[in-house]
């Protein structure tokens, strides 16, 4: 084989594995929407959805006030930080412990 030939087949290669990847993810997005909408439709149909009722994201983010915001912060810091504290505590000891054992 010369080297027009292997390039050849590279490029015949990649344009096959772009293009499959485009199909599949072009179906992927096609198929994702349909499941959306059929559910969307079923939710309607059974009125479980309400159409004017629920707030929108940005209406209950908006209602909020900032010492909330500031106040589930800092319990969600003060929580994550126990956490840690605790995960590098045990690493620690179980380190230690290997440490030891050699």
């Amino acid at each position: 084989m010369n080297e027009f030939d292997l390039l050849s087949e590279g490029v015949t290669l990649m344009a096959f594995g772009i293009s499959f990847v485009f199909v599949f993810l072009t179906l992927l997005v096609i198929v994702t929407s349909m499941m959306s909408w059929i559910i969307i439709k079923y939710e309607a149909r059974i009125d479980s959805l309400e159409k004017d009722d629920a707030p929108t994201p940005l209406e209950i983010d908006q209602h909020k006030n900032k010492d909330d915001r500031t106040k589930n912060a800092s319990d969600t810091n003060n929580y994550l930080i126990g956490i840690l504290s605790a995960a590098i505590h045990k690493y620690r000891r179980s380190h230690d412990k290997n440490k030891h054992i050699s």
